[in-house]
């Protein structure tokens, strides 16, 4: 029978431990709201998320944004621990067409959209923002992540 990467690793001699993103790490929550005035368009720092936590799932939710109003969940511009720029990605966690006065979905939802992915910044943390375009957006959105980390 095959081993998984991290089972391997407690199985060599010496052992090699696992770090706790893989392991025994305690899941975390971020959580933040902002209410958007009529003319506002454009990104929001919602939170940031602390550097090497591994992110699992989240939600966005808004009630009454408006019509044809875009939103979508990124992360601020940023470096690598290596040094490497990283661009603004507005919409690398969660993207919607058209909100339609509410959102209430999924973020992280695939791999592709950044679930297991490790925070891995030069500072101490990621900066996750929520961003709305297309129309003037009002209203009360919220984003939430949960992560591991210890």
């Amino acid at each position: 029978m095959a081993n998984s990467t991290q089972y391997a690793k407690t199985l060599a001699t010496p052992s090699v431990k696992l770090v706790t993103t893989e392991l025994t790490g305690k899941i975390r929550i971020a959580y933040a709201d902002f209410t958007f005035a009529s003319t506002a368009v454009g990104s929001v720092n919602m939170f940031k998320i602390p550097n090497n936590a591994r992110l699992i799932s989240g939600r966005v939710y808004g009630a009454g944004i408006g019509t044809s109003v875009t939103l979508s969940v990124g992360f601020a511009a940023h470096n690598t621990s290596a040094g490497v720029a990283v661009a603004v990605n507005t919409a690398k966690y969660f993207a919607l067409a058209a909100a339609n006065g509410v959102v209430d979905s999924d973020i992280l939802a695939t791999v592709a959209l950044g679930e297991n992915s490790l925070v891995d910044t030069d500072s101490d943390g990621l900066i996750v923002t929520a961003t709305t375009a297309a129309a003037a957006a009002t209203g009360l959105i919220s984003v939430k992540m949960l992560y591991a980390f210890d």
